[in-house]
C-alpha cells in the first residue's frame, strides 16, 4: 500500500489525494502536522532523495527563519533533521512512498504511472 505523508489542507496535497483516489490506488495518510515525524523516516527520505527535493526553500516556514537558523539546519544531517522535525511544513509534499522508491513533491504523470 502507498503511503503518503503531508499537511492536510495544502493544495498540492489535495491534488494528490484526488488523483490517487481518481486511480483506485489505496493509500495510508500521514499528517505530520498532527501526528509529527520522526528521524529515521526523514533521515531514510534524505537518502533517497536528496535535501534539495526534501526541503521547502521556497515556502514561508523556511523564509521565517533566521539566517542563523537557516545556516544552522544545513550544516549537517543531523542539523537538518532537527529542524525538519520541528518545522514540518519545510518539507516538500508530498511525499509518496511507493513499492518503485519515492515521489516527493506532487507529479501527476510520474503518480498516473503507479497504476499503470
Amino acid at each position: 500500500m502507498l503511503k503518503i505523508y503531508g499537511i492536510k489542507n495544502c493544495s498540492s496535497m489535495k491534488k494528490a489525494f484526488d488523483l490517487l483516489n481518481e486511480l483506485n490506488l489505496p493509500y495510508e495518510f500521514h499528517d505530520y502536522k498532527k501526528q509529527g515525524i520522526d528521524a529515521e523516516s526523514i533521515q531514510k527520505w534524505l537518502e533517497q532523495a536528496g535535501q534539495d527535493v526534501i526541503l521547502n526553500k521556497k515556502g514561508t516556514t523556511w523564509k521565517k527563519l533566521t539566517e542563523q537558523e537557516q545556516q544552522h539546519a544545513l550544516s549537517s544531517e543531523a542539523a537538518l533533521i532537527e529542524t525538519l522535525m520541528t518545522h514540518s511544513s519545510m518539507i516538500k509534499r508530498p511525499v509518496l512512498e511507493t513499492k518503485q522508491g519515492l515521489l516527493v513533491g506532487f507529479d501527476e504523470a510520474a503518480y498516473r504511472k503507479l497504476s499503470a
